[in-house]
């Protein structure tokens, strides 16, 4: 079968691979749709590790159940792409994100476990979910994001009334912003350098304004203007924005990702006392309750989509998602075309 690997740094090559087999306590996934993250483009862009098959978005049926008897063959699922050791502390008391193991042999994010940029795969079968029959692949592939944004709004403890802002208008920004919408925020804004982006956080519904993020004058205007911040980019001018355009006592949660370490104003933090809190993934039952919201139509994820690939387009998707002026959001990958 075909796959998309890593070949190098914003390369990748079209290669053939062997078909997962058979293994106990691991389902076999025919993959249907798999979705292209915001965080796969830092592993793009660095080149590594080389051979690396990513895709951890992704929905499927079911073509062998590894033993679980609540799965059948040709179940419509998506997955956890998570691997905890589930005995640490962290995993006994539920919180299987922070177990310092989660992320080893993670579902195309580790060389040994590949993603959804293949048409079949294996995954463990503790991290299965059946997916509602009203529920589309596209649906499902997105699962994953909306409980990345779902955990991290939780996280802010966004209150009724509350003005917040989102720094980024990527998908994960924009699911975030529509989730500070659900939770009560009086008034929603995201803050974008691409205003092709920033115009469609309004258009979708999810943001009331945006911020020119390139606008120094708009920006110093809004300072310090903001009850809650979630920073969705992950590199220094996003971060330190974030302190600024908070509140005193405020707080900011870092949600983007950085691969390298970045320079930040401190000084914000400190004088303005406020609260930093880093988002990283999910729980099970975040990512339970989101396939929930999305098959009871209480959220809308469809409309995030831009378009459908073939595996012979990534290359050209990457290229564009990481040009800075692409206005796709996300790009949805169909490994069997």
């Amino acid at each position: 079968m075909k796959c998309v690997a890593i070949k190098g740094a914003r390369e990748f090559e079209i290669k053939e691979t062997a078909a997962p087999e058979k293994e106990e306590e691991k389902v076999l996934i025919e993959v249907k749709k798999t979705g292209i993250c915001g965080s796969d483009l830092h592993y793009f862009e660095l080149g590594g590790p080389v051979g690396l098959v990513m895709g951890h978005e992704y929905a499927g049926v079911v073509k062998d159940n590894g033993g679980r008897e609540d799965i059948k063959v040709g179940d419509r699922v998506t997955a956890l792409p998570l691997s905890p050791c589930g005995k640490c502390e962290a995993c006994l008391r539920g919180d299987i994100h922070y177990c310092a193991e989660t992320w080893n042999h993670a579902s195309g994010l580790s060389l040994d476990n590949p993603g959804g940029l293949e048409p079949m795969l294996k995954v463990r079968s503790d991290m299965v979910f059946k997916l509602p029959d009203n529920m589309s692949f596209e649906e499902g592939a997105l699962v994953e994001p909306t409980a990345v944004c779902y955990h991290a709004t939780n996280l802010a403890n966004i209150n009724v009334g509350d003005e917040v802002l989102v720094v980024g208008a990527g998908v994960i920004g924009l699911m975030s912003a529509m989730f500070a919408k659900k939770s009560g925020a009086s008034k929603v804004v995201v803050s974008e350098a691409n205003i092709n982006r920033a115009k469609m956080a309004i258009d979708l519904g999810v943001a009331d304004s945006y911020l020119n993020a390139l606008d120094e004058e708009e920006m110093q205007k809004n300072a310090g203007k903001y009850d809650v911040v979630i920073e969705c980019c992950g590199n220094a001018p996003a971060v330190n924005s974030a302190m600024n355009l908070v509140k005193a006592g405020g707080r900011v949660i870092l949600v983007g990702v950085s691969m390298t370490p970045i320079n930040m104003a401190t000084i914000s933090a400190v004088m303005k006392e406020l609260t930093l809190i880093g988002a990283i993934a999910y729980t099970k039952e975040e990512f339970g309750k989101c396939i929930d919201m999305i098959a009871n139509h209480e959220i809308d994820v469809d409309k995030f989509i831009s378009k459908e690939i073939t595996l012979e387009e990534v290359q050209n998707a990457y290229e564009e998602l990481t040009s800075g002026k692409s206005s796709s959001i996300k790009i949805i990958v169909d490994p069997n075309k």
